[in-house]
């Protein structure tokens, strides 16, 4: 089975459809923690680019890439495939994860490899490479039954995990809606610059 090499670095993937909102500011500290262990870092706002979601035309099977939409996912997979570490960071829209990030999230289906058969075995190509991940979610409401936060943050974990990530933390952000309202709460921040360091650092501990 086909693997893709990872270079290293950590790629922060904004899934708001807003600029300059709790998200955004959020992945600012994220980034702050990974680059003040000198690991490089990235950030990638999906809402910055042009490309459709996953239409199911299953060329990736057989050309292990995604070959049926060129759009501007070609020049985010470059990026993607070469990050050791991942953080993705995604505000709560109607109980789940942005359609920006969950469109992103189905356009990594390219990365998995099938057998001949349906429903059969599969594998990821990023498996076994140490890919370790962040997430984290920004909820207006207060009570995680009411924000669906959970479930963003599951709808995150579970197909990282799928692809071969650890995911050696999440971060729920609760009770914050108004635009730059989270740089009201400073201890969201330094966790979030805490969390940066801590990916940084277990990435510096692979090689």
């Amino acid at each position: 089975m086909e693997q893709l090499k990872v270079t290293g670095g950590i790629l922060c993937v904004g899934g708001s459809p807003r600029a300059g909102g709790n998200s955004d500011i959020l992945i600012r500290h994220f980034l702050k923690g990974a680059r003040e262990v000198n690991i490089t870092a990235e950030e990638v706002q999906i809402r910055d680019y042009q490309f459709q979601t996953c239409t199911a035309c299953e060329r990736c099977r057989k050309d292990k890439s995604c070959t049926g939409l060129l759009d501007d996912m070609q020049f985010i997979y470059p990026k993607f495939s070469g990050a050791q570490g991942l953080i993705l960071v995604s505000p709560v829209y109607n109980y789940n994860i942005t359609a920006l990030m969950k469109s992103f999230i189905d356009r990594l289906y390219c990365y998995y490899n099938f057998d001949d058969e349906r429903p059969g075995k599969w594998s990821s190509q990023l498996q076994n490479q140490g890919r370790k991940a962040v997430i984290a979610a920004v909820a207006e409401q207060i009570s995680s039954e009411d924000s669906g936060i959970e479930l963003a943050l599951k709808a995150m974990r579970l197909p990282l995990e799928a692809l071969g990530y650890e995911i050696i933390a999440e971060l729920p952000v609760s009770g914050v809606f108004q635009k730059g309202r989270i740089l009201k709460y400073p201890e969201v921040l330094s966790s979030a610059e805490s969390l940066g360091k801590q990916l940084g650092n277990s990435l510096k501990n692979l090689k």
